[in-house]
Formats: C-alpha cells, sequence, structure tokens
C-alpha cells in the first residue's frame, strides 16, 4: 500500500513564496543580478553539456560497455560539464584579451570617448544635416540638444570615475558562474524537508524562466550582432564609409540587445547618431539597415520569445518602465526574467 505524502501548509507555501521574493530583492538593492545571471547560466549551461555528453556517450558505447566506466555516465558528465563551463570564458578571455587588449583593458575609457562624440554630433545637429532639412528644425531644438548633450557627458563622466574597475564586476560575474556550475554538478537528496522542497519547485520555476527569456535573447542578441558587425565591418567600408567606433559599437549591441525593446532603441540611436557624424547619408544607410534588422527580429520575437513566454509587447514595457524606475538600469534586465516567473507562479497555482 503506497503512502501519500502529507500537502504542505500554507504557512510553508507563504513562507517559500517570501523567502524567494526576499532573496529577489536583495539581489537587486545590492547590485547582486549580474552574479544571479551567472549562477543560471552556470547551472543550466552545466546540465546542456552534460546532457549532451551523455547522448554523444550512449551513441558512442553499447549498454553492456558502461559500466566499465568508474561513475555512472550521468554523474561523470556532470563532473566533466563543470569543469568546462568555468573554462571556457577563461578561453574566451584570453582570445580577447590577445586580439583586442587595448580595448578589453580600456573598455570604459573607449565609451566615455564615444558618449562624448555622440554629444559633439548632437551640438552640431544642424550643421550636419543638409541646409534644406536643418531649417525645418524647430526653434527649440538647440536647447534640447544642449540638455541631452549634456546627459551623455554626464554619464561619459561616470564612466570616468569607474575606470578598470569594471574588472572587478566580471570577476565576481565568474564566481557566480562557478558557483552554478558546481551546483548543478553536485548530487542532491531524492526528496527533503518540506520547506527545502517548496522552495526547490520556487527555484525550479525560476530556472524555468530564466532559460526561456534568456537564452531567446541570448540567441536575439547574437543575430543582431553577428548582422551589425557584418554591415560595420564590410557593408559600410564597400563603399567607402568608415564609423568611428566600431568594435565599441558592436560590444554595444550584443550587451543592449540584451535588453528587449529598450536595448535595440538604444544601439539604433547610437548607430545612427554616429552615422551622422560621418554624413547624412551614411546615416540614412544605418537607419535603413536597422530597420531591416528589425523586420527579421521581429519574425524571431514570434517565433522564440512569444511562443515561450507568452507576454504582450504592453507587459513587457509596463513592467520594464516601474523596474527602471525603482531599481535603475539593472531593472531594465531584470524586468523581463522576474516578470516571466511571475507568470509561471500564477499559472502554476491556477491563478491565470
Amino acid at each position: 500500500m503506497s503512502v501519500v505524502a502529507p500537502l504542505p501548509s500554507r504557512k510553508l507555501v507563504t513562507a517559500s513564496y517570501l523567502l524567494i521574493a526576499g532573496a529577489l530583492l536583495l539581489i537587486m538593492w545590492q547590485g547582486l543580478l549580474p552574479g544571479l545571471l551567472c549562477v543560471c547560466i552556470g547551472f543550466l549551461g552545466t546540465r546542456s553539456v552534460a546532457r549532451s555528453l551523455d547522448a554523444g556517450l550512449s551513441r558512442l558505447l553499447p549498454a553492456k560497455s558502461r559500466p566499465d566506466l568508474v561513475d555512472p555516465p550521468s554523474s561523470w558528465s556532470r563532473i566533466v560539464a563543470a569543469t568546462l563551463v568555468p573554462l571556457a570564458p577563461i578561453g574566451l578571455g584570453i582570445l580577447a584579451f590577445s586580439e583586442a587588449r587595448d580595448f578589453v583593458l580600456n573598455a570604459p575609457e573607449q565609451y566615455q570617448e564615444l558618449l562624448d562624440y555622440i554629444a559633439r554630433t548632437v551640438l552640431e545637429l544642424r550643421l550636419k544635416l543638409p541646409p534644406d532639412i536643418g531649417a525645418y528644425l524647430p526653434e527649440g531644438t538647440p536647447e534640447v540638444q544642449r540638455i541631452i548633450a549634456g546627459y551623455l557627458r554626464a554619464k561619459a563622466g561616470a564612466l570616468a570615475l569607474t575606470g578598470r574597475a569594471w574588472l572587478g564586476g566580471l570577476l565576481f560575474a565568474y564566481v557566480g558562474l562557478i558557483v552554478g556550475a558546481l551546483a548543478a554538478a553536485a548530487r542532491h537528496a531524492t526528496a527533503g524537508r518540506p520547506l527545502a522542497e517548496l522552495l526547490k519547485k520556487r527555484i525550479t520555476l525560476f530556472g524555468e524562466a530564466f532559460g526561456q527569456i534568456v537564452a531567446a535573447q541570448f540567441w536575439i542578441a547574437g543575430f543582431n550582432t553577428l548582422l551589425t558587425a557584418v554591415f560595420l565591418l564590410f557593408v559600410l567600408p564597400h563603399w567607402d564609409l568608415h564609423l568611428p567606433y566600431t568594435p565599441a559599437l558592436i560590444t554595444l549591441t550584443f550587451v543592449a540587445g540584451l535588453v528587449p525593446i529598450v536595448g535595440n532603441l538604444l544601439c539604433n540611436t547610437v548607430i545612427t547618431l554616429v552615422g551622422l557624424s560621418v554624413s547624412p547619408i551614411t546615416a540614412l544607410a544605418c537607419l535603413a539597415f536597422l530597420i531591416l534588422i528589425h523586420k527579421g527580429e521581429y519574425f524571431i520575437n514570434a517565433k522564440v520569445v512569444g511562443a515561450r513566454t507568452q507576454m504582450g509587447v504592453w507587459e513587457l514595457l509596463a513592467v520594464m518602465f516601474v523596474a527602471e524606475a525603482v531599481f535603475g538600469p539593472a531593472g531594465l534586465v531584470a524586468a523581463p526574467l522576474f516578470y516571466a516567473y511571475l507568470k509561471k507562479e500564477l499559472q502554476a497555482a491556477g491563478l491565470v
């Protein structure tokens, strides 16, 4: 006769929700979001690599040969995956450092100069445009230009103060990656205390939301970055048009592309303004290319993000606006992930 496990009490369920909500708020208030994201990447990446190793091993070795291994395949694959995942960023970092050492070390200074450059372009907007178009600018345009330029230069000054301190942030994120990889490789008890099981359920739903939102956004950002790099490095030079700060623009495209909607608008504005600093024709070419990219991106969003998350654009914009107002730029990154997790919890509870 099977024994049915008792259902957890309402107090335990409420405690699990409060603990997870408190942990997420603490992460946002203390600026630990990069570490959390890297923990998730390390965990899911290790599990994905381990499954791939298991699948490859099952094809290479006959079933009767597998018990000769020291460890079972699943245990062996988790250990190997937990070693490979933390080593992969080191290999990529060494490659990037050897190929672009100055850019890696001086990234904040590069973006400080880029912001100053865009500020000057904004101030010289009337001079950059053809006279026929510049005559149609409103009378209050110079004042708006000065406000925008002042804002950009303030952000450039903030970047100058950070200096090379961003390397410490990268180190912190890398520690999170190691923690996630080790957690994925560890053996967990099949059954635990009621509160531990509820927390495990909460974390599992959060991991599913992360896999849906962030993984899809990584693919979209990679797609945008690849096309932008081809455009800036090959298409424009073929027309004898060269944009300054091309490496910084390509990197910005990927990083900002991880933020849905808002990140793409930011990249479009920056690249178009830098193109305008070269010539109006270059700006039009950049704008036309970016519009073409986003036509393809709408298809990817509909197939990848929309099908996985069932989130409307208005929902995403609303939560991102609120999160940015409360937590600053980190809120823009966290909002889609946290909102997707909230919807999963509501769906699991049968409320939506």
